[in-house]
């Protein structure tokens, strides 16, 4: 398996656990601040895996594969 399918997934997985722990009893938002630290959180999260697959094709293209 290449780089970047790897932080597909890696994102898609931060991204499913930002919905499910966001997410209160009945499906609706939890209110709180809390929430909002922790949805900024994921965010600079997959940001990361973002930058991280960015920078795998970019390490790829140079060893020309």
């Amino acid at each position: 398996m290449t780089a970047r399918p790897r932080a597909v997934l890696a994102a898609l997985a931060l991204a499913g656990a930002a919905l499910l722990t966001s997410c209160g009893p009945a499906g609706h938002p939890a209110p709180g601040a809390a929430d909002t630290g922790q949805v900024q959180d994921m965010r600079h999260k997959l940001d990361a895996a973002d930058s991280a697959a960015d920078q795998a094709d970019t390490d790829a293209a140079a060893d020309g594969n």
